[in-house]
């Protein structure tokens, strides 16, 4: 199977922004671009490792690792005894749950800071009250933006009856 230049260097680009953002190894990264970029039919490990030009055990304990962080979903063919990967559908739902709890974190936290400085700092609260007030805002929407994203996601993802 051959690969365009131009997915070849959105891969690369693509997984260097997932390798910083998500702390997993350069394989692992451009093995998810690749699942992102590739149609739902999936990759075959043979596929995978061709593409990366990675040998096949670091293939494997990456696709190990993506799998168990359920980011990469793996599915077989009736008839066909490979294994296919692909990116997992529910994976971005997960990350805007991540996104979400730490949205809340955050709420819980500036909560606290301007009770705090209400209550014991009133001067420098009064003053600067708008800042602390204003993230606080800015953080409840992104929690409704979140949330209401996540409904509309999971609405999509459900199976459509067919009837």
């Amino acid at each position: 199977m051959s690969y365009s230049s131009e997915k070849k260097e959105l891969v690369e680009f693509l997984g260097m922004h997932l390798e910083k953002r998500t702390s997993i190894s350069p394989l692992a990264a451009r093995i998810q671009a690749l699942m992102i970029l590739s149609p739902s039919k999936g990759n075959s490990f043979d596929e995978i490792v061709t593409f990366t030009e990675a040998s096949k055990s670091s293939v494997s304990s990456n696709l190990n690792l993506l799998i168990q962080m359920k980011i990469v979903e793996y599915f077989t063919i009736p008839g066909d005894r490979k294994r296919y990967f692909r990116a997992s559908q529910d994976h971005l739902c997960i990350k805007l749950k991540e996104y979400l709890e730490h949205v809340k974190e955050e709420i819980l936290i500036v909560n606290r800071i301007n009770a705090f400085n209400e209550r014991h700092n009133k001067i420098t609260y009064k003053r600067h009250e708008n800042v602390g007030g204003l993230f606080q805002e800015f953080l409840e929407s992104q929690k409704e933006i979140i949330e209401t994203t996540l409904s509309k996601m999971q609405q999509n993802l459900k199976p459509k009856n067919t009837q």
